[in-house]
């Protein structure tokens, strides 16, 4: 069973900076591709930005230019550093895996107000 813990979440100023965290245990060698999702009350879960094990990244219109989305096989965990955030950021973020999907975190709330 794979499971992940995200952190890094908070209220931030309109142009300001998070650095979110996800640390995954269990079966981390099931996971080829992660990804970072985000989510907002009533609206689907969407994916933000991916990373697969070379290091390759890909990341949603919305956010290119200024989020990147990073890894630390040492630590296990996956990071999303956002900058010049806007309040359309606001949402609850997650992260799992691309092509295979396990159970979901409990995700970081990240508030983007003035």
């Amino acid at each position: 069973q794979v499971q992940f813990v995200e952190s890094g979440g908070g209220l931030v100023q309109p142009g300001g900076s998070l650095r979110l965290s996800c640390t995954v245990s269990g079966r981390i060698f099931s996971i080829r591709v992660m990804g970072w999702y985000r989510q907002v009350p009533g609206k689907q879960r969407e994916l933000v930005a991916q990373i697969t094990p070379g290091g390759t990244t890909n990341y949603a219109d919305s956010v290119k230019g200024r989020f990147t989305i990073s890894r630390d096989y040492a630590k296990t965990t996956v990071y999303l550093q956002m900058n010049s955030l806007k309040p359309e950021d606001t949402a609850v973020y997650y992260c799992n895996g691309i092509t295979d999907i396990f159970p979901w975190g409990q995700g970081t709330q990240v508030t983007v107000s003035s």
